[in-house]
């Protein structure tokens, strides 16, 4: 009997696993409150006048709680209110790791995508380690302070694809001959170091 009821105790701790995205989905994050469809693996982030705010994090993301179809396209606004610039962003990550030491050694489980990081030396997109060499990079135009941007990022096939304002010439793309995909690899999260920054109107779109 206790065998049972250990079964069944265990059975209803089990964390339920979140329901995949299989058509258009979308946060305007016109609320007071994050709420349940995100995971904060730390501080840094809160809904402030129907815009979601970033600030000080130190690779805690904050994860979108549900699970993204393989090929896929994920819509957002963003700026940042600083020189700095460093509006940053995980996808097809675990939708759950985070920088434990706040060290700044951060290796994300996905590809990370970086505009204006380093003090607003270089844009990026890096899979694993955003200090390695599986990156992709620009340094130039520099993030421009209270200037929004319209984010766009794609994956369809090995190609992941970022665009910023204009929609047909993408920023930058990362050909991964042996993309991440599948268990470990499904979830989108905002990310931030230590800059002030802003996100809106999320949507994404499977492909």
């Amino acid at each position: 009997m206790r065998a049972w009821l250990l079964v069944i105790s265990l059975a209803a701790c089990k964390v339920k696993d979140p329901p995949p995205i299989t058509e258009t989905w979308r946060d305007d994050f016109a609320r007071g409150a994050i709420g349940a469809d995100y995971y904060k693996s730390g501080g840094g982030f809160e809904i402030v006048g129907g815009t979601l705010s970033a600030h000080g994090a130190h690779n805690h993301p904050l994860w979108l709680h549900k699970k993204l179809p393989r090929d896929v396209r994920i819509e957002f606004d963003c700026w940042s209110t600083e020189p700095r610039g460093d509006i940053k962003v995980e996808i097809f990550g675990d939708g759950k790791s985070y920088e434990p030491e706040n060290s700044g050694g951060y290796v994300a489980t996905g590809y990370e995508i970086i505009f204006g990081g380093w003090f607003n030396s270089r844009s990026i997109i890096a899979k694993g380690d955003e200090h390695g060499k599986d990156v992709v990079q620009r340094t130039a135009p520099k993030v421009e302070p209270n200037r929004h941007y319209h984010w766009m990022l794609e994956r369809a096939g090995t190609k992941l694809s970022w665009f910023v304002d204009d929609m047909t010439t993408p920023f930058l793309v990362y050909d991964d001959p042996q993309p991440w995909a599948g268990a470990g690899h499904e979830y989108f999260g905002f990310n931030n170091w230590e800059t002030d920054t802003w996100f809106a109107n999320l949507v994404v779109t499977p492909l």
